[in-house]
């Protein structure tokens, strides 16, 4: 081979490696380029993920409850109800508090007489039975958790009860506790969990008073009548369900404005079960408020009557509660549940007095009552006032909708 085939395939050479390190740097320079926009995609997927934990908020929910008294319906209550053609319409005495309780998440009211219908004959004291439309009245004004567990549930025997249950199941949009018809229906109902508003909730009623009209062997569930071990093994069977454990108890010593023993002892067992708010009805007048357990439970202990007959003052005179759940969760779902903001207010039965019997019956707020309604009423708010304000004097007086 001449030498100057030789200097040719010479110069070739330093071609091929050209062309091989251009190969090379275009590929590292690819590598390079892919590698960066793979750490800038995962970086930018970091930063959005750091960015949206520092944007998670904390959050409230609340759901803001309505309390009143007792349902005691008299003959005097009922036969102003009554219209010409044999029905009754118990609206018209709710008018003044229907503007109030209509607006509220969760309305509660204690029905102590029972709702057993026409069939086994109206009645007043001492055996009642009332008409059903007052269960109407109370759903038609916004109310929508009923205490049924009274020292009345058993007037008229178990075919009472079942009537009342019959009734109330024909309105599922209202929490009704303290009557079934069957231990299986009983069980269920107390391990229900209701919801409004985000918040979760159960509810029951307990009576400890009877009459001495006590339930038949084995059907124990028509009226549910309280002991520790039956509250016990309740609340266990939902408390790790809820948010809050409502309960109604009818308790407490009749006609009297302090509490006795009993219910405190109950209200702090009760409390370190874990019942967050308990609502108490049956001495039909009101009695005090106020938070035990460290604040960890709100307790009403008698709202009074709500609508009555017993033509006593104080018995006219009952208390309308308000309270707010709150559910508050954490920017790392921690949730803290507390039953706060408790405003009272009172209420009056105002009836027409006539021929030795009342008429005209209409419940109304304090604030609203003429003086030809009741005379010295402002000394008479003072005075029932200061009974609630007992336990608890921060109570603020005065309703949201009012």
């Amino acid at each position: 081979m001449s030498s100057r085939h030789k200097k040719r395939k010479l110069k070739k050479i330093p071609k091929i490696i050209l062309v091989f390190f251009i190969l090379l740097l275009a590929g590292v320079g690819t590598y390079l380029f892919i590698n960066n926009n793979q750490r800038q995609e995962k970086n930018n997927g970091t930063k959005k993920v750091e960015k949206k934990k520092e944007e998670k908020k904390a959050v409230d929910y609340e759901a803001k409850v309505f309390m009143v008294g007792d349902a005691l319906i008299h003959w005097g209550v009922y036969n102003d109800a009554k219209q010409a053609d044999g029905s009754y319409d118990f609206k018209p005495q709710l008018e003044y508090i229907k503007p109030i309780s209509s607006k509220y998440d969760l309305a509660y009211y204690n029905q102590e007489t029972i709702l057993g219908g026409s069939e086994l004959g109206y009645s007043s004291y001492p055996r009642f039975n009332s008409p059903q439309e007052v269960g109407d009245a109370f759903i038609d004004a916004g109310f929508n958790m009923v205490s049924l567990a009274t020292n009345h549930t058993m007037d008229k025997g178990e075919a009472g009860v079942l009537n009342s249950v019959a009734y109330w199941k024909n309105h599922p949009e209202v929490a009704a506790s303290g009557q079934w018809s069957s231990a299986e229906e009983r069980n269920a109902s107390v391990a229900k969990v209701y919801e409004k508003n985000n918040i979760k909730y159960a509810f029951i009623s307990y009576t400890i008073w009877t009459n001495g009209l006590e339930t038949p062997n084995g059907k124990e569930y028509l009226n549910n009548v309280y002991s520790p071990e039956k509250a016990k093994t309740d609340i266990e069977s939902v408390r790790d369900k809820v948010d809050f454990v409502i309960v109604a108890m009818h308790w407490g010593t009749e006609y009297s404005l302090r509490t006795d023993n009993k219910q405190d002892e109950i209200a702090a067992y009760l409390s370190g079960l874990g019942v967050d708010l308990i609502i108490g009805a049956h001495p039909h007048v009101v009695q005090t408020v106020e938070y035990i357990n460290n604040n960890k439970t709100f307790v009403v202990y008698s709202l009074g009557n709500f609508i009555s007959d017993q033509l006593n003052v104080e018995n006219y005179v009952g208390l309308a509660m308000e309270v707010t759940l709150k559910k508050h969760v954490d920017v790392d779902d921690n949730v803290t549940n507390s039953v706060v903001e408790p405003k009272a207010q009172l209420l009056y039965t105002v009836t027409n007095q006539s021929r030795g019997y009342s008429t005209n019956f209409r419940v109304i707020p304090f604030p609203k009552l003429q003086d030809n309604q009741l005379p010295n009423h402002n000394e008479i708010y003072e005075k029932y006032k200061a009974i609630v304000n007992e336990c608890y004097p921060n109570l603020t007086w005065g309703l949201t909708w009012e």
